[in-house]
């Protein structure tokens, strides 16, 4: 528990001591000075002193409660992890998904971000040849749209690359495929069945990992990864430092990717297909710590006393005070 003002327990203390050795004193001198005229003190026994104990915690109470009190509880939260990896390379800017293939991949990813609840915590790798996490996972989803809205396009593909990368910002360190040369044991990655990777890409590998590899590594970690193809089997050309490129969808390879992790295989433009990767995540139960405000229960606590206090003084002695 904590205090916004906790020097208002010092205050509380010191007047609950003060009432207590006030209530003690009065006491003391009202039997002294019926003794004195003659009168027998009452022998009301512990009925006596219920009402006035429970006038002193009522009165601390409200003291305690002006300091704010504030638990910090945890309250269970169903949630999962997606990381939305963006293809931004060059072969992007192709115009056969209108008005652009990255523009595609943007409108598709913005509305799958907006149909997410707060449960889920999305996060935004962007690659070409390499990759680089633009967007941590977070429940703040505005801030998640605004990312997506801000990436464009220069460079090759490394779907192995944009794969592990993913990896790296779901498990919390580096991940890269294991050394073939090597005989040391990579490190283990646990198992992150709640984490899910969506893949947006015309599937146009260029070098760097292999994808499918990588892709592996995902399925022993229990991540799952979702590849949404954007763009036409059929292709198109793009300008690139001054050359005509052919690019087309490679949608084999994108099938592929997610097949290896039990994942499925989905087109930018079937938006229904879209929200089955929203239905197919392992979510998970975890606690979210929450500030609670103690004030309201303390207040009402300490008027419930003082009721209480007063029904019994009223109800004992006939008079509240």
């Amino acid at each position: 528990m904590s205090f916004r003002y906790p020097l208002m327990l010092a205050v509380a203390a010191a007047a609950c001591l003060a009432m207590l050795l006030g209530y003690r004193a009065l006491h003391r001198q009202r039997t002294r000075a019926l003794e004195a005229a003659g009168f027998t003190a009452p022998t009301g026994g512990w009925r006596r002193h219920v009402p006035p104990i429970l006038f002193l915690v009522a009165l601390t109470l409200l003291l305690v409660a002006v300091g704010r009190p504030q638990a910090t509880v945890k309250v269970p939260r169903i949630s999962g992890t997606v990381i939305l990896a963006f293809d931004v390379s060059s072969s992007m800017t192709a115009t056969d998904a209108a008005p652009s293939r990255l523009a595609a991949a943007q409108a598709a990813a913005t509305g799958f971000v907006k149909a997410q609840p707060s449960t889920v915590d999305i996060g935004i790798v962007a690659f070409d040849q390499g990759a680089l996490t633009t967007k941590l996972p977070t429940s703040n989803h505005d801030e998640v749209v605004s990312a997506v809205q801000r990436l464009h396009a220069a460079g090759g593909t490394s779907l192995g690359q944009a794969i592990l990368a993913s990896l790296t910002t779901i498990v919390g360190h580096q991940v890269g495929l294991p050394d073939p040369d090597s005989e040391a044991t990579p490190p283990a990655l646990g198992y992150w069945g709640s984490a899910t990777i969506v893949l947006l890409s015309d599937g146009e590998d260029t070098g760097g990992p292999d994808a499918l590899a990588a892709a592996g590594l995902a399925a022993d970690a229990g991540v799952h990864i979702d590849t949404i193809g954007v763009g036409t089997v059929a292709g198109t050309t793009i300008k690139v430092d001054g050359y005509q490129v052919a690019t087309a969808l490679d949608e084999d390879l994108l099938t592929q990717i997610a097949q290896t992790t039990t994942g499925s295989y989905h087109r930018a433009g079937d938006a229904q297909s879209l929200d089955t990767i929203y239905r197919s995540l392992d979510l998970r139960l975890t606690s979210k710590p929450e500030s609670l405000e103690l004030t309201g229960p303390a207040v009402a606590l300490a008027v419930l006393l003082l009721t209480a206090g007063g029904l019994l003084m009223t109800r004992w002695f006939g008079r509240i005070v």
